[in-house]
């Protein structure tokens, strides 16, 4: 069995027969007609001939990673974020925000690519912009730029901006697990006025793996 997350701009695989079976990483504009038997993500019903809702797959690879039994988990994509959070061992709440949450990632990535920086050595900001999104915070940069503030400074105050906002949308938890590419960004990770517990990229793979071992899990 193949299962995968498919994302905006990536796509997660995993081949369960496989041994080791190891996720990898694929554009997902590159993916064709390929079709997986089970599939969580924007792109769920183009590629999967049995799709789980990312919300469901979210939380199943929340409590599959997770051994707190009070958390939140933060899923911050190209497109979106969605949050689940956890009280007692039970899902107590969640949200998805599409408009607000608009293509945050893919902008934090166009915007590196068009500058040209390496978010590894990018500074970690004092203050923010107050964006509430990727798209709408550009004007922000080039205002900035324009009034002498550094390419480098300008994105990183929108990353900032952009963590924060995603922090409150979270229900501005005292510490909160996240998920999704950027997990790896140390601008975005260092932006949170809260510990974070970075899960990396599979997280809705390993829920789907959860989901599927559930009673009628693959329907």
């Amino acid at each position: 069995m193949i299962i995968g997350d498919f994302g905006t701009s990536y796509s997660k695989l995993l081949d369960l027969a496989q041994t080791p079976a190891t996720p990898r990483i694929v554009a997902t504009r590159e993916l064709g007609d390929f079709q997986v038997d089970l599939a969580t993500g924007h792109n769920a019903r183009r590629f999967g001939r049995v799709q789980v809702n990312e919300l469901t797959a979210l939380a199943r690879g929340g409590e599959a990673l997770i051994a707190e039994q009070d958390f939140v988990l933060l899923d911050c994509g190209s497109r979106d974020t969605k949050f689940v959070r956890y009280h007692a061992g039970k899902l107590a709440d969640m949200g998805w925000n599409a408009e607000c949450g608009a293509s945050m990632g893919f902008t934090i990535e166009l915007l590196e690519r068009y500058y040209q920086l390496d978010c590894r050595t990018m500074p970690l900001p004092q203050r923010s912009f107050p964006v509430t999104c990727g798209v709408l915070g550009l004007s922000e940069i080039f205002d900035a730029v324009v009034n002498g503030v550094s390419e480098a400074e300008a994105v990183a105050r929108l990353i900032r901006g952009i963590a924060r906002n995603a922090w409150r949308f979270a229900g501005q938890p005292a510490k909160i697990y996240l998920s999704g590419g950027l997990c790896a960004h140390p601008v975005f990770v260092g932006s949170f006025p809260c510990p974070v517990a970075p899960l990396g990229r599979f997280v809705l793979l390993e829920g789907l793996q959860r989901q599927r071992r559930q009673p009628g899990g693959e329907g």
